[in-house]
């Protein structure tokens, strides 16, 4: 994160915050999660409100979060595409398929790195609109509640909670890219053991 973005958070308030998340929401490598951190540190110093800097941070991130899940679902060829082949891509659309609302919940503030592919895939799939903002919504409170507590929490120190958080997000993401591998490996052992089971059994005898 530049030093030149902090100090125009600095100088606009809130409405560059919601800005930088909405932007972030959208894919940008802008730092939104540092952004947020740094923006409840200086609400502690007294530089920001965080009332207002909370609201309108929330307000741009969902925003975000609606115009790309527009994306997936006015654009889905194309999406499938471009980001099919990618392993957060496979990650995020398999935990979808399986548990839908607990990975949009999740994707957007604890595994964060996957929040982009698991949008565009909801929309994508033809996953309700209103059932989708609905877990956007409850994730997207936790993230700026969580977020900006902590850098409010630590103020001074708010670098360093950053960084915390940056390596734990990688941490989970490389965690769930293992599991995934894993289940997929276990996966394609079984359907080639049942394969080889299937073709050794010779056919019953007729009386």
């Amino acid at each position: 994160m530049s030093d030149f973005l902090l100090t125009q958070v600095i100088n606009f308030g809130a409405p560059l915050v919601g800005v930088i998340l909405f932007l972030g929401a959208l894919g940008l490598p802008i730092g939104a999660s540092v952004v947020l951190i740094a923006a409840g540190a200086f609400s502690q110093q007294g530089i920001l409100e965080w009332p207002a800097t909370a609201l309108v941070g929330l307000i741009g991130a969902l925003s975000g979060d609606m115009l790309s899940f527009g994306m997936g679902y006015y654009a889905k060829d194309q999406a499938h595409r471009r980001f099919g082949d990618m392993p957060a891509w496979i990650n995020a659309q398999s935990l979808f398929q399986q548990h839908a609302g607990k990975t949009i919940f999740l994707t957007r503030w604890l595994v964060t790195a996957i929040a982009i592919p698991t949008n565009l895939i909801a929309g994508s799939s033809g996953y309700r609109f209103s059932r989708f903002m609905a877990y956007d919504l409850a994730g997207e409170i936790v993230w700026v509640g969580l977020y900006g507590g902590l850098g409010y929490l630590f103020g001074s120190q708010w670098e360093l909670v950053s960084d915390f958080v940056s390596n734990f997000g990688g941490l989970l993401l490389g965690l769930a890219l293992l599991g995934f591998g894993i289940r997929q490996g276990i996966r394609r052992g079984k359907k080639q053991t049942n394969s080889k089971i299937k073709f050794a059994t010779p056919p019953s005898a007729k009386p």
